[in-house]
């Protein structure tokens, strides 16, 4: 049987900023083999620099499979802990040029993140992407799932497991969209997703914690959330070639 392995990768791109070069790291996990091939999941965390949620949970998600490797039995996983280093740097919601890059993505951004990243998802052709966020206007957990129904049948066990660490958000409007049960359908448009033009088009959710909850309890929630993801997206994988 394969090995699982844990593994620090060449990073996906540097660039430079204010005279400094700044690199967007990326890791590897290769889970226990399965009956299938490998499942290729990226997850990304801090694309807002001030909200440190994201880097820390991916980072204690690694860890975690690194304990506990048939976590991530049939993966393969893609993690970009920090996609906005120098905002991350800052302490800011933008990059250093001002820029919110979650509304870059696939608009013919010159943003050097945005174009590395771009360049690592038309490569890549991942199965799923979850992009990991914190929110300091809402009163719980909640995500987005694009209204496919791949991604709802994934993200609801992942707010549900969530819910075992933070509340979820039950608002009927949340960030400005119309929400139910912690679930939005819509989204602002240039956020982190995959190409357009990717067929079949990879699953694509966005979960966030709320940003005013002690940091270990954010951290826990999404690493709940990602847990529950690949246990369901697995389960529906050997669902459909009836392992």
């Amino acid at each position: 049987m394969r090995s699982p392995v844990a593994a620090n990768e060449d990073p996906a791109g540097d660039f430079s900023a204010a005279g400094r070069i700044y690199r967007i790291e990326r890791r590897r996990f290769l889970g226990p083999a399965a009956r299938h091939e490998p499942i290729r999941i990226a997850v990304f965390g801090g694309i807002h620099g001030d909200e440190p949620a994201g880097p820390a949970a991916v980072g204690a998600f690694l860890l975690a499979l690194g304990g506990e490797p048939a976590r991530a039995t049939g993966y393969e996983i893609w993690a970009y802990p920090v996609v906005n280093p120098t905002g991350c740097e800052r302490g800011t919601r933008e990059n250093h040029r001002g820029k919110d890059l979650n509304r870059e993505f696939w608009q013919a951004s010159t943003e050097p993140e945005v174009r590395i990243l771009e360049r690592e998802l038309e490569l890549r052709r991942f199965d799923g992407l979850v992009t990991l966020h914190a929110d300091d206007s809402c009163e719980g957990h909640y995500g987005y799932s694009h209204g496919r129904a791949m991604e709802d049948a994934l993200l609801r066990p992942a707010l549900l497991a969530a819910e075992r660490i933070l509340p979820r958000d039950s608002r009927t409007t949340i960030d400005g969209f119309a929400a139910r049960d912690g679930v939005i359908h819509d989204c602002f448009p240039g956020i982190l997703a995959p190409p357009p033009a990717q067929r079949p088009p990879p699953f694509n959710l966005i979960f966030e914690t709320p940003a005013g909850a002690p940091l270990a309890a954010q951290v826990a929630a999404h690493v709940a959330a990602l847990d529950a993801v690949l246990a369901t997206y697995r389960g529906l994988i050997a669902y459909a070639q009836g392992l």
